[in-house]
């Protein structure tokens, strides 16, 4: 089983839509190295989808 981690992007990595909006970091859900979630607008909301990911794939 393979744990999903959150990176934190900022500045010009940040998404344009989310740029334009103000926004100066998000995050994103990684698995072996590939996102798994869109971008994040904070770091509990990435943690809740975390937490979330990791009682589905413990209850399957």
């Amino acid at each position: 089983m393979t744990k999903v981690q959150i990176m934190s992007v900022v500045g010009s990595a940040v998404p344009a839509q989310l740029r334009e909006r103000g926004m100066l970091a998000c995050w994103y859900l990684m698995q072996n190295g590939e996102p798994v979630s869109g971008p994040l607008l904070s770091l509990p909301a990435a943690q809740a989808l975390s937490q979330q990911m990791a009682t589905r794939t413990l209850n399957s």
